[in-house]
């Protein structure tokens, strides 16, 4: 569990990147810069970690590029003590950045290998999620909403009803859709039936998958 003065040197350089290419928000910079990347990462990866690309993880998923979860944070406009839900916990990087914005996070995961060893590797960390569960991510956790944030991290084929359900009113979720490429999606709920949406180009994703637990 080693975070080295080079480590952090090539943060600060991925937060360079990443910047340049858009995102502006100052805390998701900060969260960028400050979580260490490769220690979610398989050791054979370490050397790569601060490049702005996705990787392999367990159980054939994979940790998002960086600036797709810095992207993706700031739709979210997360203020401090937010309920958000994450559905698809993965290796925990992007659980941790929503941490370390100062969200309630409650998260899914529909992996059990990859659930258990997250699990066990956030504490490790000191990231301390609300409420990390195994299960359907389409389905959402019902128990805990209504939620003010929504963010999904799989390609979805189309928007799971249950976790526009789930969003409060004044609420944002953010979700990929599409099948082979993905289209960043904005959901803001207006009302009890009502949402905005709004689409924010290309990106590619793990497929979200129903009831293949």
């Amino acid at each position: 569990m080693k975070d080295t003065y080079r480590h952090q040197g090539k943060r600060q350089q991925l937060v360079r990147t990443v910047k340049k290419k858009g995102i502006i928000d100052e805390k998701v910079l900060a969260a960028i810069g400050k979580i260490p990347r490769h220690l979610f990462m398989d050791s054979s990866f370490e050397d790569h970690a601060y490049q702005d690309k996705a990787f392999p993880i367990a159980a054939d998923q994979t940790i998002s590029q960086p600036y797709t979860v810095a992207f993706q944070s700031e739709l979210l406009g997360i203020k401090k003590g937010d309920k958000v839900l994450e559905v698809g916990t993965g290796s925990g990087y992007q659980t941790a950045v929503l941490c370390e914005l100062g969200a309630k996070v409650y998260s899914i995961e529909r992996q059990r290998e990859l659930y258990k060893k997250t699990k066990t590797f956030l504490s490790k960390l000191g990231y301390r999620p609300k409420y990390l569960s195994f299960g359907d991510g389409y389905k959402g956790i019902p128990e805990y909403a209504p939620y003010e944030k929504i963010i999904v991290t799989a390609g979805a084929p189309e928007v799971p009803k249950d976790l526009l359900s789930q969003l409060k009113v004044g609420g944002r979720m953010v979700i990929p859709v599409g099948s082979d490429v993905q289209t960043m999606t904005l959901f803001v709920r207006k009302s009890n039936k009502e949402f905005d949406k709004k689409e924010f180009g290309a990106f590619r994703f793990v497929p979200l998958l129903e009831d293949k637990n």
